[in-house]
């Protein structure tokens, strides 16, 4: 046994009386003759070799235009400041504040919501239960439209909340009104996302990225047209950003309703969609938790670093880094999908061994591309921070920062990856404790705690924000490590099939 076990590849089984998942399950002549004269060891050999480079490609194809959907959409809005920037320091200060609460409250809160459709959807697909999924993205649509009318009451009265927290009346009252006229890309939120998931979760990815590129080209259009030849000021860039986000729902509807990669999963509205929601909501709920609790943190920062000395200067430096971050964020997020998508489909099929060997490899991969954008950080900390600003003293201080930042992109990226295995294997109860416990008894008090007593200013929010990082991201590589992935099955099917079991379909 000890030469057996020396030898076996990183993806084999554990047990090796069980018949590897990753052979075929059929027992043709053909694959029996094939297999005659090979050892147990050996066989596991041939089909890990043949199974891991179709599985690096389905990573790559799903992990490839998720990427770029995420940063397009991250897009939407840097393309709304640089336009509103030129129109004055006034303008971009409260669009910029708007924005930022408008990200956390609104559109934050949606993308955390919808992830629930990750789970449902995709152990739905995989079941091969096809109906199902037209259902859950139905429910997931009207449980997000009623979550915004409370969230667009909060952004039509911006102002006195932001005034209470201490920000300038000015400022304050152009970012209400900006809010304001961005009220409609909330509810154009509660569309998008649950169909972005409903798509993904059926690998159909690629139609999406096409629809994130032409929406990307027609807002920059028109933030332009808006601003300056029709004169509608900073405002224009709210309309357009609402204008190219209904725009983008718009394309995903008429792709859903008429494309044949949808045929099997959408038949039709159906009041089954606003039956039984209280299953969605305990699985909805903590997804959101889970989502936002890292971006609520990471926004308390900005404001923790207006309290430092020469706040300027660490607001400024904080701002830029963040932005790094955003858009590296986009890399993996894209894992995130894939990793989620493939292992709902997998525990739903009721392929749990299968489900852990693609985990085995993203998790593989994720720490290969964190690092990758680590060492690309440091090896252009002296050139990027000029693309933020010519300020010597911000450029020279954001290169120093550069070190913690690679850091947490080495650890965001291998939390953000597990948290897509999170939400594949239904489990964002445990996920939102996790953020939770890392952030926010962890990551912050730490961060407080370098910043202010020990005096280390910026640098010190740093540290406390990787202390919170490495926290989570262990705590998610303990508990995926000792997952029982039968269980994980076990609890997909029973999942299915208590929906199933509710359906009760009347076709509109």
């Amino acid at each position: 046994m000890a030469p057996e076990s020396s030898t076996r590849p990183l993806l084999a089984m554990e047990n090796d009386d069980r018949v590897p998942v990753l052979l075929p399950l059929s027992s043709s002549s053909g694959a029996s003759s094939g297999a005659q004269g090979l050892t147990s060891t050996q066989t596991k050999d041939v089909h890990a070799a043949t199974w891991l480079p179709d599985e690096l490609l389905q990573l790559f194809q799903l992990a490839g235009p998720m990427i770029l959907v995420s940063l397009l959409q991250f897009l939407i809005t840097v393309v709304s400041l640089m336009f509103v920037g030129h129109l004055g320091e006034l303008e971009l200060s409260g669009s910029s504040i708007a924005s930022t609460f408008a990200v956390v409250t609104g559109p934050n809160i949606m993308m955390g919501m919808a992830c629930a459709v990750e789970t449902l959807c995709g152990q739905a697909y995989g079941a091969k239960e096809y109906r199902l999924t037209g259902i859950f993205l139905q429910r997931a649509v009207f449980v997000l439209t009623l979550v915004g009318i409370p969230i667009s009451i909060v952004w039509w009265n911006m102002a006195p909340i932001l005034k209470l927290m201490g920000q300038d009346p000015a400022i304050s009252d152009v970012a209400q009104e900006y809010s304001r006229y961005l009220v409609p890309i909330l509810f154009a939120y509660a569309f998008l996302q649950p169909m972005v998931k409903f798509l993904q979760t059926q690998s159909v990815v690629n139609a999406m990225a096409v629809f994130s590129v032409i929406t990307l080209i027609v807002h920059a259009l028109l933030c332009y047209l808006l601003i300056y030849p029709l004169g509608v000021g900073f405002r224009g860039a709210a309309i357009a950003n609402g204008i190219s986000q209904w725009l983008n729902v718009l394309f995903l509807v008429l792709y859903i309703k008429f494309s044949p990669s949808c045929k099997k999963t959408w038949r039709g509205l159906s009041m089954e969609a606003v039956e039984d929601i209280y299953p969605f909501l305990q699985i909805a709920v903590p997804s959101a938790i889970m989502f936002c609790l890292k971006f609520c943190c990471f926004n308390s920062l900005v404001l923790i670093s207006g309290l430092l000395p020469n706040p300027q200067l660490e607001t400024s430096t904080l701002a830029i880094c963040l932005s790094i971050l955003g858009i590296m964020y986009s890399m993996p997020f894209g894992l995130s999908a894939a990793v989620s998508t493939l292992v709902s489909n997998k525990v739903g099929a009721g392929l749990p061994f299968e489900a852990k060997a693609a985990v085995n490899l993203t998790v593989t991969l994720a720490l290969i591309e964190g690092c990758t954008l680590a060492i690309l950080l440091i090896s252009m900390r002296d050139v990027f921070p000029y693309l933020f600003s010519s300020d010597a003293d911000v450029v020279k201080y954001v290169s120093s920062m550069v070190p913690f930042v690679a850091s947490i992109a080495i650890m965001d990226t291998l939390q953000t990856t597990l948290c897509g295995v999170a939400r594949g294997c239904g489990w964002q109860n445990v996920g939102a404790y996790i953020s939770l416990c890392a952030y926010y008894v962890i990551g912050i008090p730490m961060a407080l705690l370098m910043a202010f007593y020990f005096h280390l200013h910026g640098y010190g929010l740093w540290i406390g924000m990787n202390c919170g990082m490495v926290t989570q991201a262990f705590l998610l590589s303990w508990i995926t490590l000792r997952l029982d992935w039968q269980k994980v099955a076990d609890d997909a099917a029973e999942l299915v099939s208590e929906a199933k079991s509710l359906w009760k379909t009347r076709i509109l």
